[in-house]
This record gives C-alpha cells, structure tokens and sequence, in this order.
C-alpha cells in the first residue's frame, strides 16, 4: 500500500471477484469468504452420465475410497519401516546395535570366576599380555635348558667334574 496519496491495491486477493455484480456482502467481507465464495463458482466436472452416486451415498463413497487410501498408505509405511529395520539387523553387529551402558570399561583381563585365593595379585594384563609372558617364561626356560645341556657336553668332553649351576 502506498501513503503518499495514490491508489491503493489490494495485494492479498488472488481470486478476484466482481464487485459489481448481486454478491452478498458476507462474502466479501474477508479473504477467506471471497476464497469460500469462489470455490463455488468452480464449474461442476461430474456430468450425470458419469454414473457417480449422488447425495449422501457420495458421501459415503468417498470415505470408504479415502479409508481404503489411507489404510493401503498405512501398510506401505509398516512395510517399508520393517524392510529398513530388518536391513539395518542384518548389516550391523549386534553389539554395535546393543551398546554397553555409559561409562563402561571392560576389564583388562577377560571374563571369569575371581580366584579362591584372594592374596594373588591379579595384575592389570589382559589375556593376550598374559601369553606372551608365558611364552617368553617358557622361552627362557628352553634357552637356560639348552646352555645348561651344552656346558654339560662340554666339561664332559673334556673330562671334568659335572658341576651345576
């Protein structure tokens, strides 16, 4: 709108309608009632031959048509979530899709039955630290038998008394 005297237009009237002719004034009082008023003005596109039923029984028509509508909508919907829920199963680990709780620190050594002896120190390895302590232990054990045996095969060759370590 302008202020500066000229004429105004009205911007929010898409629909047009001729003042001029017989209108009740109600329907000009808004821009809803003129939108309401030129919805009615749409020429019909059902002819009588088109067999459509008419009245009430229209009315039920076209329920029965929307609820058949909304309930095949409605089984789209269930399928198609259930499709993605089953795809989502299947290409994620379960433990990925189960979480542990918040805060959760698995323990370093594994799972497992406490000893009976509580006076053992249970260390702070894991399984795999453990048998690499073990195979290194068992590692320098072999080693040690070996030296021993050839020190043995030496003084023996050469004739003196066995002597152990």
């Amino acid at each position: 709108m302008a202020t500066n005297g000229s004429t105004t237009t009205n911007l929010h009237n898409e629909n047009p309608v001729d003042v001029t002719t017989d209108i009740d004034p109600v329907w000009m009082s808004s821009r809803t009632a003129r939108q309401i008023y030129a919805l009615g003005e749409v020429e019909k596109t059902d002819g009588p031959e088109d067999g459509l039923p008419q009245g009430g029984e229209r009315s039920e028509q076209f329920v029965l048509e929307a609820s058949e509508y909304f309930e095949r909508l409605d089984a789209i919907h269930i399928a198609i979530r259930s499709s993605l829920a089953h795809i989502r199963q299947s290409r994620i680990a379960p433990s990925a899709i189960n979480a542990p709780p918040p805060n959760f620190v698995p323990p370093s050594l594994g799972v497992g039955v406490p000893p009976a002896n509580e006076e053992v120190n249970t260390g702070s390895r894991g399984l795999q630290e453990e048998r690499v302590e073990r195979d290194a232990w068992k590692g320098i054990l072999d080693a040690l038998t070996r030296l021993k045996e050839a020190r043995e095969r030496e003084r023996a060759a050469e004739g003196a008394p066995n002597t152990t370590f």
